[in-house]
């Protein structure tokens, strides 16, 4: 089994101190500025409890909007110096699956592109020819988290850190490359992804625009969304894993993914690896 590699992340964020976001720090005020009206004014205790209700409603808001920066950094578009060298990057989500990656990988290959592909622990662990192939055809791995549960966004700070660690285990043990990004699941997540994300050196990388290529079986309808007012800078999320099928029986994702790597090269746009775009 390969070595992990120990390459430090771009823009490396663990060697200075975890800032708080100014919300959090707004947040802590509300909370202070509730315990002193109470211990002033016995008699404000319901207005001051509903003043932190409302922040708790507010914050957690936050989380459920997957390309807020307002709880943390987080990467939407790719650097002005991508931009400038007309560069895009393609994200692919859940895999690897053995029905669809490999198909995937085949037509990323005839046009001779390079992805990201934002892979589950698990599914690393259950699949580890199928990842040691999209590393060895030139693609980048990076951190999905490692089961990818619909409680990650309302778990505590031990168990995110845990959830991403496992996570990078499974992908560095594999692969033999420590992953420098993660993407939460379903780009939902809470106050505690920040600080633990600073931790482990990797930042959090959303998307420009996505297709819905999840939900959605219709080619046209994702393919519209991925490829209308596709610019430099933009990244794309697209998923290898739970696709949804076409009323063909097709995994969706293989009907838009040569429609996309066509405009790419109309438009003149060239993907790249979410790393080379940061380089």
């Amino acid at each position: 089994m390969p070595s992990s590699s120990t390459a430090p992340p771009p823009d490396r964020r663990s060697s200075q101190p975890w800032q708080m976001p100014w919300v959090l720090k707004a947040s802590v005020g509300v909370h202070a500025a509730a315990g002193v009206a109470v211990a002033a004014m016995p008699g404000l205790w319901p207005q001051a409890l509903a003043g932190v209700a409302a922040n708790h409603a507010a914050v957690t808001a936050l989380g459920l909007w997957p390309t807020s920066r307002l709880l943390g950094p987080n990467i939407l578009r790719l650097p002005p110096a991508a931009i400038a060298r007309r560069e895009i990057t393609l994200t692919f989500d859940d895999g690897p699956e053995p029905e669809v990656t490999p198909q995937v990988l085949d037509l990323l290959d005839a046009c001779q592109v390079k992805a990201t592909f934002f892979c589950i622990g698990v599914r690393v662990l259950q699949h580890p020819g199928l990842a040691r192939e999209i590393v060895r055809r030139g693609h980048r791995i990076e951190n999905h988290s490692h089961a990818h549960r619909h409680t990650f966004s309302v778990s505590g700070l031990k168990r995110i850190e845990q959830e991403i660690r496992r996570g990078q285990d499974a992908i560095a043990d594999t692969v033999g490359r420590v992953p420098v990004f993660f993407r939460a699941p379903a780009g939902l997540r809470n106050v505690f992804l920040d600080p633990v994300l600073h931790k482990l050196d990797l930042r959090l990388a959303s998307w420009t625009r996505r297709g819905f290529d999840t939900a959605r079986g219709d080619a046209d309808h994702v393919a519209h969304r991925l490829i209308d007012d596709l610019a430099p800078g933009d990244l794309l999320l697209l998923h290898d894993g739970h696709a949804a099928h076409t009323p063909a029986g097709t995994p969706v994702i293989l009907d838009v993914l040569p429609r996309l790597l066509e405009a790419c090269r109309a438009r003149d746009v060239h993907p790249v690896t979410l790393d080379a775009a940061f380089s």
